[in-house]
């Protein structure tokens, strides 16, 4: 047994990267109007699909990939790993590890904030949401008391082996990874969407990743990444949730990504009810009955829900 492992994450001591509304881009503040016509959208609804993306969790101080001035790309040259090369070079699978590792204990307690605990409320007490879609991998509608989520892209609190589908928790693995890697002292200067930190490259080549111990294979979060696909048993699982709805909720996503703009254009072709809160623009703003341009955490909090 190791101990404690010895790691900072310096950006928590920056006050910059510790402001929770950190990686919440500029925007308008929101107007009573935008509030009302949120209201009524979610009032008239029986059976309501939120779809939700980064722009809530910024708010949590979780950066996101995109947004402006503040995004993972507007502040570093790092992109997000590709599935074949985390999949066929080990190497990489090193690296990745290494960094997630000692980014997790910060990445996984991360809490939710008052949009998530709006939508808990929304499914739990108003009986309006019929499911939560969400392209995160942080967990948090499920750490806010959301029953009925569907994890579009996975979740980093999940290990899966990408031959035989074996899977443990990810805090699981943290310990064992700390028993292979008694030298490590990472230390960070910022956190990036999946928990990836920058440490040094001695760290990176030094550092030991466990196989399967049911079959040798790799063992991957059990998260999409960039250039595979999202499971074909969760995709007709989302399908059934437009066909089950009435109107449709986006919440903090620019919608870039097919596979959730996908979702937007499955419930404009049945021809339901669209509104969409985030800053900035997005691929679906066109199909939308509703559009306002401002921080989730500004509108849905303050809802008037009956």
């Amino acid at each position: 047994m190791c101990g404690l492992i010895q790691y900072r994450a310096v950006s928590a001591a920056n006050k910059y990267y510790n402001s929770p509304l950190s990686f919440v881009p500029k925007h308008s503040p929101a107007q009573n109007d935008d509030i009302d016509k949120i209201s009524t959208f979610i009032n008239s609804a029986n059976k309501l699909l939120v779809l939700t993306g980064a722009g809530i969790s910024t708010e949590s101080g979780i950066p996101d990939y995109r947004s402006e001035g503040v995004g993972l790309y507007a502040r570093s040259s790092r992109r997000p790993i590709q599935y074949q090369d985390f999949i066929k070079k080990e190497f990489v699978r090193k690296r990745y590890w290494a960094r997630n590792f000692v980014g997790w204990p910060r990445f996984s307690s991360f809490l939710p904030n008052s949009v998530h605990f709006m939508i808990k409320d929304l499914e739990i007490k108003h009986g309006k949401v019929c499911c939560v879609v969400t392209q995160n991998v942080d967990k948090l509608h499920t750490k806010a008391g959301s029953r009925h989520v569907i994890e579009l892209h996975g979740s980093a609190f999940k290990v899966m082996c990408s031959d035989c589908n074996n899977t443990m928790d990810r805090h699981h693995f943290q310990t064992i990874l700390e028993e292979m890697n008694c030298h490590m002292k990472g230390t960070s200067m910022m956190i990036r969407p999946d928990g990836d930190v920058d440490i040094s490259q001695d760290e990176e080549q030094r550092f030991l990743v466990p196989s399967c111990s049911q079959c040798g294979g790799v063992l991957k979060p059990d998260i999409v990444f960039f250039g595979d696909n999202v499971p074909q048993e969760r995709v007709e699982a989302v399908k059934h949730e437009i066909e089950n709805c009435d109107s449709l909720l986006v919440l903090g996503t620019s919608l870039t990504v097919f596979s959730s703009y996908r979702i937007l254009l499955q419930v404009s072709e049945n021809k339901k009810q669209i509104a969409i809160v985030n800053i900035g623009p997005t691929r679906g703003d066109k199909y939308a009955h509703i559009k306002v341009d401002t921080k989730c955490g500004d509108i849905i909090p303050k809802l008037l829900v009956h």
